[in-house]
């Protein structure tokens, strides 16, 4: 294979610089995955022979980002690219992280240690791939296969198994048998793995082209019971999981998961704080969940649309449209610009002028008097004027 793509021809020359005193190195993983796929590469990562000091010594600027584990940081015209000793690992006591690991100068003896086939792959700067573990067949075949001994390598790193599903969505591929079987046994691992580096696999999952086919895997297998908030909802599961499209955001991946489930709106900052999300993430979600369930059954008011704003707004009415829903996201873009106002900021007046008509005392009924300003302006029944709004105040309040 040529190096045809510009990220590998980028970082060629740490390649040649490492070959240039006596030692190996080589694109490894996915990156050379998704070149053979003929996928979008972002990043590479390069295996050496060369150990840590070494590579420390061949290069000028180096930031140790994991240097107990083999891996170097290397500064390079403008780019960081992450440089990893060839290493084996001991056992695994904690199904997270090996006891020991140790360099090794054999690249076969580190593509060992990787969890499927189609990522124990490597490339020479001449576009030559190194495949010890036929994972170009797999590759081809559309098949994700552990290296090895599955029992062996989940057991090693439990997560492997999320990984595993999480591929069969993202590539559309199928799980070989025995693969399949070893999680199956192994499902209740995941209990070992903290929420953090479950939910990016779950996430990556549910964003997958084949995420039908990933999602019934992960029901199937069972690793749904080790997961937050997810083990009472099979059936439920099952019903998402017969669900066509592709979900192309976070929020709509949550938001259609949450519909799915039934679970109440005012339960899902409970059910997303079981899988760490952050503040930010749960208020979006749980507005677009309302939103949602709201413009299923009609179009937005505006009252409605001001309240879920534009970015959301837009984004339930593309889920609409996966839920046979007919949508007009024109529309919707329409009337949001007509809005009189679109926050609290665009009202002419502030609680200081409203103070000042009625010199009295503030209090929690100036939250609450602004509140009726704001949706009287959006319904169109005030007009967004400081005379007009201070007339209003002055007619009901004085």
């Amino acid at each position: 294979m040529k190096l045809i793509h510009q990220t590998f021809v980028q970082a060629l020359p740490l390649i040649e610089q490492i070959e240039a005193v006596g030692f190996e190195a080589y694109f490894v993983g996915g990156s050379v995955r998704d070149a053979l796929l003929g996928k979008e590469i972002n990043d590479v990562d390069i295996a050496t022979s060369a150990f840590p000091a070494e590579i420390k010594q061949i290069f000028p600027k180096t930031i140790d980002v994991g240097i107990e584990h083999g891996t170097v940081m290397v500064l390079w015209d403008g780019e960081a690219y992450e440089i990893t000793t060839f290493r084996t690992e001991s056992t695994y006591q904690d199904f997270r992280r090996p006891d020991k690991v140790e360099f090794v100068r054999s690249l076969e003896e580190d593509l060992k240690r990787r969890d499927f086939t189609v990522n124990a792959l490597a490339m020479d700067k001449n576009g030559q791939i190194m495949d010890y573990f036929n994972g170009q067949e797999d590759l081809k075949q559309g098949i994700i296969k552990a290296v090895g001994s599955p029992q062996e390598r989940f057991h090693e790193d439990a997560l492997r198994m999320m990984r595993a599903v999480r591929f069969v969505s993202q590539l559309g591929f199928t799980m070989e048998h025995d693969t399949q079987e070893a999680i199956n046994q192994h499902q209740a691992l995941l209990e070992k793995i903290s929420v953090e580096r479950i939910a990016i696999e779950f996430m990556k999952l549910l964003q997958g082209k084949g995420c039908s086919k990933g999602l019934t895997l992960f029901i199937d297998t069972g690793l749904y019971q080790y997961c937050p908030g997810l083990a009472a909802y099979r059936s439920q599961l099952v019903q998402f999981a017969q669900f066509e499209g592709e979900l192309p955001t976070r929020l709509s991946a949550w938001t259609l998961l949450l519909y799915h489930l039934g679970i109440p709106t005012e339960k899902t900052t409970a059910f997303l704080k079981g899988w760490k999300c952050s503040n930010k993430e749960m208020q979006a979600v749980t507005l677009a969940v309302g939103t949602l369930r709201t413009r299923i059954n009609h179009p937005l008011t505006s009252l409605e649309l001001y309240h879920a704003g534009l970015e959301i707004a837009l984004e339930v009415e593309e889920m609409v449209s996966k839920l046979q829903v007919p949508a007009d996201l024109e529309s919707v873009k329409t009337r949001y610009e007509q809005l009189a106002i679109k926050g609290k900021s665009d009202i002419a007046v502030t609680g200081n002028d409203i103070l000042a008509v009625l010199a009295i005392k503030p209090g929690r009924w100036l939250g609450e008097v602004l509140n009726e300003i704001e949706q009287l302006i959006v319904t169109e029944q005030l007009e967004n004027t400081k005379e007009a709004i201070l007339n209003w105040v002055k007619n009901k309040y004085q």
